[in-house]
């Protein structure tokens, strides 16, 4: 990739060295790939992972994963559209990895050991490593200082066939794969993951995922001493608050609605309730409950929202329901009415301080934004191909989930080194989440752009059609970034 040339009023132009011109429909892959040159995504990771095959020749780990990337961030959903971008001639001189077909990817990725699955996170460490070495100080700085949070969560992917190995039924009936994911929540960038079935219990490898998150972190970002982990309700058990407490970080873990919990609200008086943060009609209060293994300077935050009973579903199985007091939870809708106040209830366990009411409500604030996470899934599922798994073998499923967390991942590198930061906040993006753009809009707006390569005093040049002026603007901004050493 080379620099963007003038711009004429009725098209735009950028120069590729290439040798070939053809209509492309994805101009938008050569930001993909002056991303991935910048950041030395390829070779970050061939470096982590090591060889996969004995003859160094052909395709290595790195350019596996991030054609497969690639190929999902332009929209592909199945090993097969890796066939379909190959055979466009034109986008082959865009894309980061050219001849990726969908059985040498296949076959690649079974002959990945398991250990080397594992050194894939060290690799994406060691890019967003790089990244933060590449943003403005303050940003940088922002970051890293604190507060960082790791969250920890699972998502089901339902698939189909008989023949399909390395999935089990869930409780709901479905044949699923279960990715279970650590991310950095205030850049939205992979940590760790693991692919599990539907059976899997995440609590059994929870701490294990969690040392590899945090060994994941930059330097810096670990040695600030404000890292804190949350995770849901799935993760209540004590192995993974012991993890945290032996690593030295904040934990904040969902409890389950036992007996215990219940009769705890008894002895709480009505001034043990303040009101939470940005949040109507909601009270938190802590109170003194330590189960047994768990650190001794654990805490149980308690929210209770009220409600209106015409706001509760009369199906006993409805999620807000099971929210209730058991008191209130089997009355029929008329009794219930008629029941006094009635509130839902959320329990949390954590290590943080909540010894005033200013900080428990904050604790509590902090810990309900977890849904950072869930956003992530989303994108890898919406705006990449997370939402299926296309093989019957678990390495090839397994190394479709990390092309689909590291399609997700780019954007999130792409937002922190395009976006405009003053100081330590971003004040402008390519999105409306907090400036971040979720794939799908990415893909509307820069990748899925059409372009035609055309040839000019030899040189390749990329003509845009009118009104799209942020490819231009992001390859700018990323060809002014220094190359990898």
């Amino acid at each position: 990739m080379s620099r963007i040339r003038g711009r004429k009023p009725e098209r735009q132009q950028v120069r590729i060295g290439a040798p070939d011109p053809a209509l492309t429909a994805n101009a938008g892959l050569a930001a993909v790939s002056e991303l991935c040159d910048r950041l030395g995504v390829i070779e970050a990771l061939d470096a982590a992972v090591g060889p996969v095959k004995q003859r160094d020749r052909g395709f290595g780990a790195g350019e596996l994963l991030t054609g497969i990337a690639a190929a999902q961030l332009a929209g592909e959903d199945f090993l097969t559209g890796l066939d379909r971008q190959r055979a466009d001639a034109a986008g082959q001189q865009l894309t980061p990895v050219p001849g990726l077909a969908s059985t040498t990817a296949a076959g690649l990725a079974r002959r990945v050991t398991p250990a080397q699955w594992r050194a894939v996170e060290s690799g994406l460490a060691a890019v967003t490593g790089r990244m933060l070495g590449l943003l403005p100080a303050g940003r940088a700085a922002a970051l890293t200082d604190g507060p960082v949070t790791i969250d920890l969560d699972t998502t089901d992917v339902e698939v189909y066939g008989r023949k399909k190995h390395g999935v089990a039924y869930n409780h709901q009936g479905q044949r699923v794969g279960r990715p279970h994911v650590a991310a950095w929540a205030e850049t939205e960038i992979v940590l760790a993951a693991d692919l599990g079935d539907g059976t899997d219990d995440p609590r059994a490898t929870a701490p294990d995922l969690l040392r590899r998150a945090l060994a994941a972190l930059p330097a810096a970002a670990r040695a600030s001493g404000r890292v804190a982990m949350r995770a849901d309700a799935g993760y209540f058990a004590g192995q993974l608050a012991r993890a945290a407490h032996d690593a030295e970080i904040a934990f904040a873990i969902g409890a389950k609605r036992i007996a215990p919990l219940w009769r705890l609200l008894a002895g709480l008086a009505d001034d043990a309730w303040h009101d939470a943060i940005e949040m109507d009609n909601a009270q938190v209060a802590v109170a003194q409950y330590c189960p047994d293994w768990w650190p001794a300077d654990t805490r149980l935050l308690i929210r209770r929202v009220l409600l209106d009973p015409g706001q509760v579903s009369a199906d006993p199985r409805s999620r807000r329901r099971r929210t209730l007091h058991p008191d209130q939870r089997a009355l029929p809708i008329p009794e219930l009415a008629q029941a006094g106040p009635v509130y839902a209830y959320s329990f949390l366990l954590t290590n943080l301080d909540v010894s005033s009411p200013d900080k428990a409500a904050a604790a509590e604030h902090w810990y309900r934004h977890r849904t950072t996470v869930e956003n992530l899934f989303r994108d890898s599922k919406l705006g990449a191909a997370l939402r299926h798994l296309p093989s019957g073998y678990p390495q090839v499923n397994l190394a479709w989930m990390w092309g689909a967390l590291l399609a997700a991942s780019m954007a999130a590198w792409l937002h922190e080194l395009t976006a405009t930061a003053l100081g330590e906040d971003i004040v402008h993006g390519h999105g409306v989440r907090g400036g971040k753009a979720m794939i799908a809009t990415l893909r509307w707006r820069l990748i899925a752009v059409p372009g035609r390569l055309v040839r000019h005093a030899r040189h390749l040049t990329l003509r845009l059609p009118p009104d799209h002026s942020l490819l231009p603007e992001i390859l700018a901004r990323l060809r002014d970034l220094p190359a990898p050493a």
